[in-house]
């Protein structure tokens, strides 16, 4: 009895040590990298300056300027509050009408060809047509992000829910389980994977949709800001602006994963009993 309580605490006090070993390196390979590239730019910037490639400091120095501030609050909160409001829509929508296309077989076949046409039609060239029929506003910029955002979302939920075990739904049908029931305790889990597939997706492609949008007529944004910055030669303030945009697609991603793995828990489960 006491040499298995000895072996019970032993495996305890190791888990911690284990746990927090495996958090260090997770961060020394997300982090190592980048942090190599720094250096490296930076001696590089040292030895060779370039006018159009500042050093990593004047950079930094430029980011704390221009948006440790007024333009914080003038530039950066709405495009962000844009972009959100775009990414849940797309979401919604995506979610919505792909899993009503993916279940209605007539209407998947009648629409797939017109899907295919404008998944296959670039996002940027809808920029100036949205803002002609639309005029400029931020409604229109919104506009602009769920014309790209939603494509992703929405076939790759249409072949989720498509693609859901005939086995499976037979079973839910000689339980006599509702269509209620069916969607939410069948299709939608199995359709799950191919859905945050494509919502992560429609993340980067909104980003891109949001700065590009405030490119075209706009006096604020952070696409506004870069292209104004570009414009006038402030290279340290240009740089400054993709800083923050790379920083905002590394919180969005961060953002995502913590969703992602409390939402496919199930799913994550599972792959790991098959690895093992």
């Amino acid at each position: 009895m006491s040499s298995n309580m000895m072996t019970r605490s032993i495996a305890v006090l190791r888990r911690p040590a284990g746990r927090s070993r495996s958090i260090l390196s997770s961060i020394w390979f997300a982090l190592g990298f980048p942090f190599f590239l720094l250096v490296l730019w930076g001696v590089w910037a040292t030895i060779a300056p370039q006018k159009f490639f500042p050093s990593p400091i004047a950079i930094v120095e430029a980011f704390v300027k221009t948006w440790i501030g007024p333009a914080f609050v003038d530039d950066v909160l709405p495009s962000l509050a844009r972009l959100a409001i775009g990414i849940v829509v797309s979401i919604l929508v995506g979610v919505v009408a792909g899993t009503v296309i993916g279940l209605v077989r007539w209407l998947r076949e009648l629409l797939e060809p017109t899907l295919e046409f404008f998944r296959a039609v670039p996002p940027p060239v809808l920029v100036p047509i949205l803002m002609l029929v639309f005029g400029p506003g931020d409604a229109t910029r919104v506009i602009v992000i769920l014309a790209g955002a939603v494509w992703p979302v929405l076939l790759n939920t249409i072949e989720g829910v498509r693609s859901t075990d005939s086995v499976m739904t037979e079973t839910a049908r000689s339980f006599a389980l509702t269509p209620i029931e069916r969607l939410r305790y069948l299709v939608l889990p199995s359709a799950s994977p191919r859905i945050m597939t494509g919502v992560r997706q429609s993340l980067s492609v909104a980003l891109i949709l949001m700065v590009i949008s405030e490119m075209f007529n706009n006096s604020s944004g952070l696409g506004y800001r870069i292209t104004y910055f570009q414009t006038n030669y402030l290279i340290a303030e240009m740089w400054s602006g993709i800083l923050l945009l790379g920083l905002v697609g590394v919180l969005l991603a961060a953002l995502f994963g913590f969703v992602e793995r409390r939402v496919l828990r199930w799913y994550h489960g599972i792959k790991e009993v098959e690895r093992a």
